[in-house]
């Protein structure tokens, strides 16, 4: 592994419903995902640069991988979790844990996607 490089270079999430993902996913996060063109899996990619810090990744629909459950947490960062939380659950999403503080390193919240995801948020204000 690259110790200069994040540890994470690519997420995705799975999903049962795209179009009711990624509604959810642009409503949150006032973006626009891409699709990936990709033989057997849809796939709609976050915005992001390769060469950029953290990681970028899609939302994934594919025969045989179910949403939800799983026991990997992917975390976004934003400017305040607290209200970004608050647009997750504007976008039909529903709420874990709103916002607390994790000391020197910020806060976090966690919430449910429209797919039963387990997201998390992270800011340092």
């Amino acid at each position: 592994m690259n110790t200069k490089r994040n540890p994470v270079g690519w997420f995705e999430i799975y999903v049962q419903d795209m179009g009711r993902a990624k509604a959810f996913y642009e409503k949150t996060f006032n973006q626009t995902l891409e699709e990936i063109p990709s033989p057997g899996i849809e796939m709609w990619a976050f915005p992001g640069e390769c060469d950029g810090g953290g990681a970028t990744g899609a939302l994934a629909k594919m025969e045989g991988k179910d949403s939800g459950g799983g026991g990997t947490i992917v975390y976004f960062s934003c400017e305040d979790c607290g209200e970004t939380a608050k647009a997750a659950l504007a976008a039909g999403g529903r709420m874990q844990l709103e916002k607390m503080s994790i000391g020197e390193y910020g806060f976090i919240s966690l919430v449910y996607d429209t797919e039963g995801n387990m997201i998390g948020l992270h800011s340092m204000q």
